[in-house]
């Protein structure tokens, strides 16, 4: 048997949670990875995968050989590479994926820039406001918003958004400004019906109002082209409307019953053994994520003008997710 081989087969089958999807990825039949997987339980004496009737799951001792596993083929690609002369310099495709205007207002222009610095690399976006698997759709790495469930890739969190309720002023004079999150019924409510809109709305101290949208939208741009035009209320995250907050064109409201900012991450498999073209993208990004007034870590009163200035976190450690909740 071989043993590498088998490792790898098993990495994808942990990842993928899946036998099926790892024939196709390795280009075997799935009996063949069947019969890999249980050679190399033989081998190592011990039972890695069980099966469940929708996926794969990892044993205890299973998770264990996992990360030994990873950390040596790790080895392996980082000796393979640094011995062809390829490790130290990015080449090849990057594929990324972030939610839609997040990836077109902040993740693009680092992309744009990134290729400039590199000119024999090229780059593939997947901007959609879902979470996808990095591993299964074959990209490199992600921008997730939300707290990240415990999935095994690297994360290093890059800075906070805020959910802010805002309407234009011309509808705020109008209709009047909510005092209480209780007052929203009150009001005309303009939402989206993408991945981001919840059926409720959250507050501080696990308050949650039950909203009635008179207006829903498919995309979050035109939720925040309704409000712009002063039709009614809307609740977005902070760097979708940064630019509108600071031209007046939209106000916050609803400040002080804010619940806690949701953590920005990026997130990749490989680790420190991530290829170069990984390590050079993060490096980048993570230096002008932490630089956007609108991603920063403290909240500040999102009405006030804008003021570019640097996030804490430029110090902060390469951290991995560890809570189950909401990704985005």
């Amino acid at each position: 048997m071989d043993r590498w081989l088998a490792m790898r087969v098993f990495v994808k089958v942990a990842e993928t949670e899946s036998f099926a999807k790892t024939a196709r990825a390795v280009h075997m039949s799935a009996p063949a990875v069947t019969r890999i997987i249980a050679a190399l339980e033989d081998l190592v004496g011990a039972r890695l995968l069980v099966r469940t009737t929708r996926s794969v799951k990892t044993t205890e001792a299973g998770a264990r050989y996992l990360t030994d596993c990873r950390r040596i083929l790790g080895d392996i690609a980082e000796a393979e590479a640094a011995a062809a002369g390829h490790y130290s310099e990015p080449s090849g495709t990057l594929a990324i994926t972030a939610p839609i205007l997040f990836g077109q207002m902040h993740v693009l222009p680092i992309i744009t820039e990134y290729l400039d610095s590199y000119p024999g690399m090229r780059a593939r976006t997947l901007f959609i406001d879902r979470q996808v698997n990095i591993v299964e759709e074959g990209l490199d790495l992600a921008v997730r918003i939300g707290h990240l469930a415990d999935s095994g890739l690297t994360a290093i969190r890059v800075g906070a958004v805020r959910h802010l309720i805002c309407g234009a002023p011309a509808y705020l004079e109008k209709h009047g400004t909510p005092r209480t999150p209780a007052e929203l019924k009150d009001h005309r409510i303009v939402a989206s019906d993408s991945s981001w809109a919840l059926p409720d709305w959250r507050f501080a101290a696990g308050q949650r109002i039950t909203i009635d949208p008179v207006l829903m939208c498919n995309t979050n741009q035109a939720v925040i082209d309704a409000a712009r035009s002063g039709w009614g209320l809307t609740r977005v995250l902070h760097y979708q409307v940064g630019p509108a907050l600071q031209a007046g064109e939209l106000q916050v409201v609803l400040e002080e019953f804010e619940e806690p900012p949701l953590p920005i991450h990026l997130v990749y498999p490989q680790g420190r053994q991530a290829p170069a073209k990984v390590r050079a993208f993060v490096d980048m990004a993570v230096e002008r994520l932490r630089g956007i007034r609108f991603l920063a870590e403290r909240p500040r009163n999102a009405n006030s003008p804008a003021r570019e200035r640097r996030s804490p976190l430029r110090a902060a450690p390469v951290v991995r997710p560890r809570s189950r909740a909401q990704a985005r």
